[in-house]
């Protein structure tokens, strides 16, 4: 099939699962009711204040995290390499899990009703932290050795002290730690609509780096011949994966491996050509998300599963599965 006919196939069932999304849950919406507008009161402030944010909520960060993690892997020249590896999941982790802890004591903040903006700010402020760690670490030597390392260091030690805050937490802030740290859309409304549009233009710049990435995946010294800085664009990705990744941790959490599994789907069927592989990631990671935060909303309703511990279920597997059975095709 036609690389641009299949990407439109995939915008085309993204926009179905949007309009399934908008109609299913705990109050079920009909198609038609829902195409011709014919709803109660009860039934559009529902459609409009829970549901139409949290399909849009879907699709930027979905699209964002699997962008970034197709982007990383192209930096990188490597099929394993996600956006955790730059350090920004575990450093926001590492700051939401200390504002959790620390910051919710706080008796000025919660008069202020800052809790919240605090827990996401805090997040975004430590990925960020840790993508820069990195990249002060990495760039002494020209290698991408080094920044790896830097990158696995850094997310180890922040881990650890995600479990340190854990152990000195409460049962509640525990229980706040380990439900944020696994990803939930629960919480989605317009303000945090907003906030996830800032991730559209840097998806675009990344989009703009495609065939700079094309060349970088020959080798620095061959992306060099062609006229590509490397050092330069290897920041520029890094630093636009890591906002795009650290907004989105800041607003709904972590959610595994769609940033991993997404770009190796789009491979398989369109090929590494970064000019296509980066919007098909983007529709695609939107199409995952959606369905998982779908699934962990209705599969135990009222109740609600954390996404990024369904996407760890589904993503884990299948990624073994690609290892094993796609070694050649993947450059594993």
């Amino acid at each position: 099939m036609n690389k641009s006919l299949m990407i439109i196939v995939i915008l085309i069932v993204l926009m179905l699962l949007s309009v399934l999304s908008l109609g299913t849950g705990a109050v079920s919406i009909g198609l038609a009711d829902l195409i011709g507008g014919r709803l109660s009161s009860t039934e559009y402030q529902i459609l409009m204040d829970i549901r139409l944010p949290r399909v849009l909520l879907n699709i930027t960060v979905g699209a964002g995290v699997a962008t970034s993690g197709a982007a990383i892997q192209g930096l990188f020249r490597n099929p394993l390499a996600d956006p955790a590896l730059i350090g920004v999941s575990s450093g926001a982790a590492l700051f939401a899990a200390a504002f959790l802890v620390v910051g919710y004591q706080s008796d000025t903040l919660r008069d202020l009703g800052l809790l919240q903006v605090g827990v996401s700010g805090s997040a975004f402020a430590g990925g960020l932290l840790t993508t820069f760690l990195v990249l002060m670490v990495g760039r002494s030597s020209s290698s991408i050795s080094n920044m790896l390392l830097a990158g696995i260091a850094i997310n180890a030690v922040a881990l650890s002290g995600v479990g340190l805050f854990s152990f000195v937490s409460s049962d509640s802030q525990l229980r706040s730690v380990a439900f944020w740290a696994l990803g939930s859309f629960s919480a989605a409304d317009w303000e945090m609509v907003a906030v996830s549009a800032l991730i559209l233009p840097f998806l675009f710049l990344i989009f703009l780096e495609s065939k700079k990435l094309n060349a970088i995946t020959l080798g620095d010294q061959e992306a060099s011949h062609l006229g590509v800085f490397v050092p330069g664009l290897r920041r520029r990705v890094i630093v636009y994966a890591a906002i795009i990744v650290g907004i989105g941790v800041s607003l709904v959490g972590v959610i595994s491996f769609v940033g991993l599994v997404v770009p190796h789907l789009i491979r398989l069927s369109l090929g590494s050509n970064h000019v296509t592989l980066i919007p098909g990631s983007a529709l695609l990671g939107a199409i995952l998300v959606m369905l998982a935060d779908g699934i962990s909303r209705t599969m135990f309703a009222p109740a609600e599963l954390p996404v990024g511990i369904l996407t760890a279920i589904v993503g884990g597997p299948f990624f073994i599965y690609l290892i094993v059975n796609q070694k050649e095709r993947l450059g594993i």
